[in-house]
């Protein structure tokens, strides 16, 4: 595989130039500016740990809207999923209260899963590149309905989380289908909105954090 290959994804580029994507770069600004205010927000370990993996995802994507190149295209996706990842181990080992070992587990059944998912997503048509991420949404969905009896607020963030991730993968699936009218495409709304969620899903998990330990005391 050529990994200097060049790739044209999105409405907004129409040339292979380093800045030919301007607003699409700059608005991964958002997603510094929200693990900045996390972790400022959350001294947590693991909370900080998301933080950590939420700046990481703005890096790897300004590389992708700058380069546009395969390379950087592992550099845009890699962090999201080690965002996914984590954030199922956390939720398994701090929500639902599983050992270590089952919420690793548990990060595991997240491959079958989204292998099983994804193609299904897929046949779907309208959906496009955004079939790869249409079974998040789903998921945490899952995670809300088991915590509703336990957690009734851990629950309500959760639900929460998955609709700002609907509303944000419908600007991501628009780009191409409205670049006609909207000549700078709606990825980079897909930035903002995704930055809002993964803060809100962080803030979701300090929020539980923090209520089981007053709940202790």
């Amino acid at each position: 595989m050529d990994w200097r290959a060049g790739v044209d994804a999105y409405c907004e580029r129409t040339s292979p130039e380093f800045w030919a994507e301007p607003v699409n770069a700059v608005t991964n600004a958002a997603f510094l500016a929200a693990a900045i205010l996390m972790w400022r927000r959350a001294p947590l370990p693991m909370a900080r740990a998301l933080s950590a993996v939420l700046g990481v995802i703005g890096v790897g994507s300004f590389l992708f809207h700058t380069f546009a190149e395969r390379w950087a295209g592992l550099a845009d996706v890699l962090p999201i999923l080690a965002f996914i990842l984590l954030y199922i181990f956390a939720a398994n080992r701090d929500f639902l209260g599983l050992s270590p070992l089952r919420s690793f587990l548990g990060v595991l059944a997240f491959f079958p899963y989204a292998a099983l998912a994804v193609p299904l997503f897929a046949r779907l048509g309208f959906l496009g590149s955004s079939a790869g991420y249409a079974p998040i949404p789903v998921l945490i969905l899952v995670y809300s309905a088991f915590l509703r009896p336990r957690a009734r607020e851990t629950a309500r963030g959760m639900a929460m989380g998955a609709l700002l991730l609907i509303v944000s993968l419908t600007f991501r699936t628009l780009d191409g289908p409205l670049c006609a009218t909207v000549p700078m495409g709606t990825h980079f709304m897909w930035h903002i909105l995704n930055a809002v969620m993964l803060a809100w899903m962080i803030e979701t998990y300090s929020r539980h954090m923090l209520a089981g330990r007053r709940h202790s005391a």
